[in-house]
């Protein structure tokens, strides 16, 4: 058995204890090593930013290489990591093209990854020590192009992922959109705080009744059962527009948010996070 065989099956073993035990953290950051891509390009350099010294984002970006001796960047939030932005090498210039966005969302049951299109134009200028980047175009969505989804015990790949993904995907747009425009403030939260906010409002059948919305529950309510939960129908109708009822009341919405926390509060700060990216940022040389 060689060396390469060997790692997998570690770390194969790992997320598996893992799984096992509801922690998520790691499991995110081994998918990549299960699948093999961690083997198929390695890092040529990597440059931080942090906020404590006056960038508008903590941010890595690092200058990778593959097999056939490509060059990419690939781009990583802090505050979002199970998003990984990644573009074309730049120019001479320092022009350079987002093209895609790799998502690694873990949940206690398993994990969706995806590589979702993008088109936007950069630049990336690099010295001996230190670079900078800003991304002052608007960045555009194209669609997700390919995933995997595994929960429990079961791995979806091919057509039947990429259906399930994209409909999620259109599942979690409405529902940030439907709850953008419930407040008047654009201002990033942190993702405890975005959670400790809606999921009362978005399920309160599911939460301490000190946590509840006011007058959330009516005499004249009806009530439908699925996913074991008993789903107030007359709240759904008060509360949330025509497209995000049915999957309330059928419990996809809870599923999306039990399996998909990461990719919801990740659309939820999309905005916020192409300012930050929009900004000249400094980052020095540390590999």
């Amino acid at each position: 058995m060689g060396i390469r065989m060997i790692i997998k099956n570690f770390f194969l073993c790992t997320a598996l204890i893992l799984l096992c035990g509801g922690c998520i953290s790691l499991v995110e950051k081994t998918g990549r090593v299960l699948d093999g891509s961690t083997f198929a390009e390695k890092k040529i350099a990597v440059y931080r930013a942090s906020i404590s010294e006056g960038a508008p984002a903590d941010m890595e970006i690092s200058i990778m290489e593959n097999k056939a001796a490509e060059r990419s960047i690939v781009i990583v939030l802090n505050k979002f990591g199970a998003m990984r932005l990644r573009g074309s090498y730049p120019e001479p210039n320092g022009d350079f093209f987002l093209t895609s966005m790799e998502y690694l969302g873990g949940n206690e049951h398993g994990w969706n990854e995806f590589n979702l299109e993008l088109s936007a134009v950069g630049r990336f200028l690099i010295g001996v020590e230190s670079a900078i980047i800003s991304i002052p175009t608007e960045i555009e969505t194209v669609q997700i192009s390919a995933g995997r989804i595994h929960r429990y015990d079961t791995r979806i790949t091919g057509d039947e992922a990429l259906t399930s993904l994209r409909n999620r995907n259109d599942r979690i747009a409405a529902l940030c959109e439907w709850i953008r425009g419930k407040t008047d403030t654009t201002e990033s939260v942190s993702k405890r705080e975005f959670e400790r906010e809606y999921k009362p409002v978005l399920f309160p059948e599911t939460v301490s009744k000190k946590l509840r919305p006011a007058g959330w529950q009516r005499d004249s309510d009806s009530w439908v059962r699925a996913e074991s939960i008993r789903w107030n129908t007359g709240y759904t109708e008060r509360i949330f527009p025509a497209e995000l009822r049915q999957i309330r009341n059928t419990g996809t919405l809870l599923r999306d948010w039990e399996e998909a926390l990461d990719w919801i509060y990740l659309e939820y700060e999309w905005e916020n996070i192409k300012r930050m990216l929009s900004h000249g940022t400094i980052l020095y040389k540390i590999k």
